[in-house]
């Protein structure tokens, strides 16, 4: 009976300090500092932190503020910062090594050093190999024989700091910069704190930091550091990468679905990470359909998949997070493939909003968050597959011509999924030129847009037109061009991409508004003409042409329209006409 009522006291405490945590993390950095030092018992609640959050709440408010928290802050906790930070990629970086032991010392001298003695002490000896030069006296040495840069604390053990080891600019990927005069203080401080708390362990561990062997203890250290990291989806970097693999909605029932043992009474007593699923979307099908899960449980084991795909994607891309910002581009990554794949796994469901992000929520519950990821992925790399295919069989290609042929926005799209991992084409409407795919309706629209592209590059191959030297028609594009050969055959001259003077063009300018009226206004026999014209270049029907490029060349018109219909003939410049071919005048 009482074991009963402890255990229901523990859960409850246990459930308290998640609910306080939740609160911390929305708070301010400066408010969540002062939140955790004022708790009836602080070390409890910063030891009930996942690594993971309590890593990014010190970078939220600032390592040198945090030296209370990491005072308090577990063994294990300390040892999950050095791993995410001490390292860029597989070699120690031994200038963030020193900023976060000197961080470690100065929260707690004597703990720090027994920590590093009973638990870090490869890691320890070959910082100090990397950093000092050890001597040992002769009983008849005369200690001057060393030099003035050697100090010793016995008379038999002698050291010297090493050079300082780094630019003044640290290289890309290193976490933070230390100055050759704090460098020194802070190892000499490290040295001073060996020697006072054991002395023969100090001096056993100066003799065996002369003796490493960088080159195996480096790596066997990177050995456990990745097998602590993979723990919490941080799989080494080739292993890591298997994220990008492409998985359709047919293999993924191949792949099997997840179990995990049910539970009469919610007992997770390991903490969630919270950081990652604060920052999901509101508006995304993923977080709508979580929404329609009920058990708690199912609730904190999604949590977990979540962060530890986070994670992987972290490692999959070799991203640094050390703020709240860099985090949330990982999770948003991870949201809108997450999204995709649900939407396509049940895509062809006649089913309400509500049933459908239930059936999304069964699909969650029935396969890996990562392997959905898997399916949304593959759909965008399918865009760079279909493009690539395309492009070695392609009219503009075989032309020499480059991608700036297909002007900005189209360029813009087949850019964007052209690349290693392909990316959405936003043109700055989110503040960025590129990102990630986050929805269906981008992979849509990315996909109708290739369509067309496709569809006028077999629409140019149909033209017969006979290109010289690209680069001697100025800056070409598929606008222009087409614009210009249509702009030739109403004036009566020879059809080939030939750029008009300008007298030849303002005649044309003339003929192609209705009459009266500014702005002006391209008439429907205007454009009559134009699909009689393309229909005979090309040998297909109007309505064929009609029904496949109708949108393409009312956008066209419409772009004329918006770019010369207050510009009178007179006003014409050859520099700003850029829709035509003109001669420029110089």
């Amino acid at each position: 009976m009482n074991n009963s009522k402890q255990y229901k006291k523990i859960i409850r405490r246990i459930r308290g300090l998640n609910a306080e945590r939740r609160q911390i993390l929305s708070l301010p950095p400066q408010k969540a500092l002062e939140r955790i030092l004022d708790a009836p018992r602080p070390a409890e609640l910063v030891h009930s932190f996942p690594e993971e959050d309590l890593y990014l709440l010190i970078q939220d408010i600032g390592p040198q503020d945090c030296l209370p928290i990491l005072s308090l802050a577990s063994d294990k906790q300390w040892e999950y910062i050095l791993d995410m930070d001490a390292w860029h990629r597989d070699r120690l970086d031994i200038k963030s090594l020193t900023v976060w032991l000197d961080l470690l010392y100065r929260a707690d001298a004597k703990r720090c050093i027994k920590w590093l003695v009973d638990h870090k002490t490869d890691l320890l000896e070959f910082y100090l190999f990397k950093n000092i030069e050890v001597k040992l006296r002769e009983h008849d040495q005369d200690p001057s024989e060393f030099g003035d840069d050697f100090f010793s604390h016995d008379n038999v053990f002698y050291v010297r700091l090493l050079d300082y080891p780094f630019t003044e600019n640290h290289d890309e990927g290193e976490a933070a910069d230390i100055k050759k005069e704090q460098f020194k203080e802070s190892l000499t401080k490290l040295i001073d704190g060996l020697a006072a708390s054991d002395h023969i362990t100090y001096q056993k561990i100066l003799l065996e930091s002369a003796t490493v062997i960088p080159a195996e203890s480096e790596e066997e250290a990177y050995r456990l550091r990745n097998i602590r990291l993979a723990e919490k989806g941080f799989l080494p970097f080739e292993e890591a990468v298997g994220i990008y693999q492409p998985l359709s909605p047919e293999d993924l029932k191949i792949q099997g679905v997840k179990s995990y043992q049910i539970k009469s009474e919610p007992t997770m007593i390991v903490p969630v990470p919270e950081y990652s699923t604060r920052m999901l979307e509101e508006d995304s099908l993923f977080v709508r359909a979580l929404r329609r899960v009920t058990l708690i449980q199912d609730l904190e084991h999604l949590q977990v998949e979540f962060a530890s795909l986070c994670n992987q994607i972290i490692t999959a891309d070799q991203r640094s997070i050390r703020d709240r910002v860099e985090l949330e581009k990982i999770v948003k990554k991870a949201c809108g493939y997450i999204s995709i794949g649900l939407q396509s796994l049940t895509d062809g469901s006649e089913r309400s909003q509500k049933n459908i992000e239930n059936l999304c929520a069964a699909v969650m519950q029935h396969y890996t968050l990562a392997n959905i990821f898997r399916v949304g992925y593959g759909r965008a790399l399918a865009l760079k597959w279909r493009a690539e295919k395309w492009l070695a069989d392609s009219w503009f290609a075989e032309q020499g011509l480059s991608l700036t042929f297909w002007g900005e926005e189209w360029l813009g799209v087949l850019g964007g999924i052209l690349l290693k991992k392909p990316l959405f084409f936003d043109n700055y409407k989110s503040g960025t030129i590129y990102r990630e795919f986050f929805s269906s309706d981008d992979v849509k629209e990315t996909e109708n847009i290739l369509s067309d592209i496709m569809a006028f590059d077999d629409l140019l191959s149909l033209m017969n037109i006979e290109l010289k030297s690209p680069s001697s028609y100025g800056f070409l594009t598929f606008k222009n061009l087409v614009l210009t050969l249509w702009s030739r055959h109403v004036s009566g001259l020879s059809e080939d991409p030939r750029p008009l003077t300008l007298k030849q063009f303002k005649r044309f300018y003339n003929k192609l508004w209705e009459p009266k009226g500014k702005p002006h206004k391209i008439p429907a026999v205007m454009k009559e003409s134009f699909l009689d014209w393309l229909s005979h270049k090309t040998a297909l029907g109007i309505y064929e042409i009609s029904e496949r490029y109708g949108s393409v060349f009312e956008n066209l018109f419409g772009e004329i329209e918006n770019e010369y219909g207050e510009v009178s003939t007179d006003d014409l410049d050859p520099r700003f006409v850029h829709l035509f071919l003109l001669e420029k005048a110089y």
